[in-house]
């Protein structure tokens, strides 16, 4: 199977089937849906959208990134996806262009491999393939903005910011590997990026495609849990980056005025034409 799809879910109402119906609606079929749920009494589950591709697992669960990992246990895919309740696809084709990437690159390994083999006078099968993380845009609903990431990713964007889970695509020996920290409440997700990137050898592949519609405004977005998750940054950043590093990237955000690059980027007025104007640096580079 190429894709898991993991919706984890907690009373989450209609969002639930709204989510499910941007899954349905892909043109490309080889895929489950793993639906996580943490013991809804709202009626949701039992009004759940049927289809024999959802595998339904009722468990109790500490957090959001503990439901995530539960999920993972069940997930039987090549690739995992997470999409949370409220979250959706973008448009019918994302699966398909997904795909379609990641073969490339696979081609694109297979190739290289063979061409090492023939240098070394080995077996192409010896060699190890790169564990691939597709990303790319997201839509937010609350600006009404796209976001586009960095196209390339290094230890500057590592740290300043990297591309939210919902529109990232994981070879699934990643998530197996390394379950998400369920001590951070806020960035699990960051915590784990990081460690596919630095620790894990993760080959990170831009693609410039709209992955999913982020809902916005959820639990991390609260004053007290922003507060939250700049401690968590800097916890985190500091096991996996040196103090030099760190010297270095904060004069860098603190010389390119990023508290208020924040704002504008938060703000449903400005942040439509800063993601715009976002988006045409990262293609002149």
């Amino acid at each position: 199977m190429r894709f898991s799809i993991i919706v984890v879910c907690l009373n989450a109402g209609d969002k639930l089937n709204d989510t499910l119906d941007s899954i349905f609606a892909q043109d490309f079929q080889d895929y489950e849906v793993v639906v996580k749920d943490g013991g809804s009494k709202d009626g949701s589950i039992e009004g759940m959208r049927k289809d024999e591709r959802i595998r339904l697992y009722v468990e109790q669960d500490k957090s959001i990134y503990d439901a995530m990992n539960q999920a993972v246990g069940y997930a039987k895919g090549e690739y995992i996806i997470f999409l949370n309740c409220g979250d959706s696809f973008h448009d019918g084709t994302v699966l398909t262009k997904v795909d379609a990437c990641i073969r490339g690159e696979e081609q694109e390994n297979e190739n290289a491999q063979e061409g090492m083999a023939r240098q070394q006078d080995v077996s192409a099968d010896n060699a190890k393939s790169p564990r691939l993380i597709v990303y790319g845009n997201l839509y937010n609903e609350k600006t009404d903005s796209w976001i586009t990431p960095a196209p390339v990713i290094n230890g500057f964007t590592c740290y300043r910011n990297v591309p939210c889970h919902q529109s990232c695509i994981y070879d699934a020996s990643l998530c197996k590997e390394k379950p998400f920290e369920i001590r951070f409440k806020i960035r699990g997700d960051y915590e784990h990026f990081l460690w596919c990137y630095y620790k894990g050898g993760a080959k990170m592949v831009y693609l410039d495609v709209t992955v999913a519609d982020y809902e916005g405004g959820g639990y991390s977005e609260t004053k007290e849990n922003l507060k939250r998750s700049k401690a968590e940054h800097k916890e985190i950043t500091a096991r996996y980056m040196s103090k030099g590093e760190l010297f270095k990237y904060k004069a860098i955000l603190l010389l390119t005025l990023a508290p208020l690059r924040t704002k504008l980027a938060n703000s449903k007025r400005f942040a439509g034409v800063y993601h715009r104007l976002t988006a045409k640096m990262y293609n002149k580079k």
